[in-house]
């Protein structure tokens, strides 16, 4: 028989667990206090995040390997200089010996142009070319995992402090349990055993209480890590279900076209390719032309100052007879790595063609997952009402209210976990087709355009500063 004092802080301990379920379910799924949204943290760690900027400057360096490759096309222009003393003794017809110290000195300039040199100029601008969208490509695919993981971060930190607050709340309703047990072992109503089994429960729910306060330390960190600043309100997060594909083989097929890594991949073949060409061209003979103007002074104290100007203009061929075998050598090299960039580009699709399943497998189990934690939440909720009922009746004990109200917790912390995967597993999916970016996502922050830096270098013939002013 459970007594009347027993029953109102029943009702109290379930009136805060219905608290905590509106309060962690409002956290994640709504709230009218404005704060800080994902779009922001996403702009955050678009502009800050150490990993993303470094490979936009991996980027910026990669684009000057076009620069180089087209040097090719250019005159090679070199000036001479020499400054020296010769001493000079000749014997005479009649054993006399004159001796005279000289200064000379020269001055020239050559230019060299290279005519034709077996189309390598022609390929290796066409490899740096190759190598640079194939390093868009790359850099495309860290941004979204960078997005991805400020998306992971953001969803977390809601997430923890949902769970710490339904903690929190467990922890406060379970000392007022303990309080009425003693109360009641004190006036006789029950057992040691209820206050046991309260305390015990009590130690329980602290237990849980730090294990919350150090999930949410843990991603507050990680937050701080990947979007650059400490998280403060968040608002809620929700999934992105207008990007995303409406169908499993339509995320198939996104994936294996537009997927940044299968696209860097393609760009690898054509890299691959084309360096058998530049390979090649060592077995071509070379043209080139050399002008040459150049003056040379000398004087001393016998014959006075004197000297010689010159200028010429020199063509020169060089045919490859035999090198050792390093050039058919390096032929065979280039096309082996191009049939493994060939083999490499299949396992990328297939590795993409198997993450769009998995992702879109994901997505949808997510949703399912969601349903059933609320159906869940909502039977907990009704299980609690009526274990509440039947303890009027003297039917239930205070413990069995206590193991319904722990349900109920259990169920909404589950629920909080469903609603963030919800999330993160839409944005997993939209970065399997590769479609996570700024302009998909329409942040608002400026994109980064690699094409911009690219344009500025390519045709630059001289300067070292870059177009940073660095």
């Amino acid at each position: 028989m459970v007594k009347r004092g027993s029953i109102k802080s029943q009702r109290r301990v379930s009136t805060s667990c219905q608290v905590i379920g509106v309060t962690a379910a409002l956290t994640i799924s709504g709230g009218a206090v404005r704060a800080e949204n994902m779009n922001d943290a996403l702009v955050k760690a678009y502009q800050s995040n150490p990993q993303l900027n470094a490979d936009r400057a991996r980027q910026r360096a990669a684009d000057e390997n076009v620069p180089q490759a087209m040097a090719g096309y250019r005159p090679q222009v070199a000036a001479t200089l020499g400054v020296g003393l010769q001493a000079v003794r000749n014997l005479l017809p009649d054993n006399t010996i004159q001796s005279a110290t000289l200064k000379p000195w020269t001055i020239g300039v050559t230019v060299t142009q290279t005519l034709f040199n077996g189309f390598k100029t022609a390929n290796s601008v066409r490899v740096a070319e190759f190598q640079v969208k194939s390093g868009r490509e790359a850099l495309r695919n860290v941004g979204q995992g960078v997005l991805l993981d400020a998306v992971t971060a953001y969803t977390n930190v809601l997430a923890s402090t949902s769970l710490l607050d339904a903690q929190r709340a467990n922890v406060s309703a379970l000392r007022e349990t303990l309080e009425v047990a003693r109360k009641r072992l004190a006036s006789g109503d029950v057992t040691p055993t209820d206050t046991s089994q309260a305390e015990a429960r009590l130690a329980r729910g602290q237990a849980d209480l730090n294990a919350a306060e150090v999930g949410l330390a843990i991603n507050q960190a990680t937050y701080l890590q990947v979007i650059g600043a400490a998280p403060t309100r968040l608002a809620p997060a929700e999934p992105v279900d207008r990007l995303l594909p409406t169908s499993r083989d339509g995320a198939i097929t996104q994936a294996t076209s537009a997927n940044p890594a299968v696209l860097a991949a393609r760009f690898d073949v054509d890299v691959a390719t084309t360096t058998i060409s530049v390979a090649e061209s060592s077995l071509y003979p070379t043209v080139a032309v050399q002008a040459n103007v150049s003056r040379s002074m000398q004087s001393d104290s016998t014959l006075g100052t004197y000297g010689t100007d010159q200028a010429s203009i020199v063509g020169q061929a060089s045919v490859p007879l035999y090198d050792g075998g390093l050039a058919a050598a390096q032929t065979r090299q280039a096309k082996e790595l191009a049939t493994q960039s060939r083999q490499v580009l299949e396992q990328i699709r297939n590795q993409a063609r198997t993450a769009a399943v998995g992702a879109w497998v994901s997505y949808e189990g997510s949703k399912i997952a969601v349903s059933a934690a609320e159906a869940e939440v909502k039977a907990a909720g009704v299980a609690l009402q009526g274990v509440q009922r039947e303890a009027q009746g003297g039917q239930r004990t205070t413990v069995d209210v206590l193991n319904a109200q722990q349900d109920l917790i259990q169920a909404r912390a589950r629920l909080i976990g469903a609603l963030r995967d919800r999330v993160i597993a839409s944005y997993i999916l939209l970065g399997a087709v590769g479609g996570l970016d700024v302009r998909t996502l329409a942040l608002n922050t400026p994109d980064y355009l690699p094409e911009v830096h690219y344009q500025q270098v390519r045709d630059a013939w001289l300067g070292l500063r870059t177009p940073s002013e660095r």
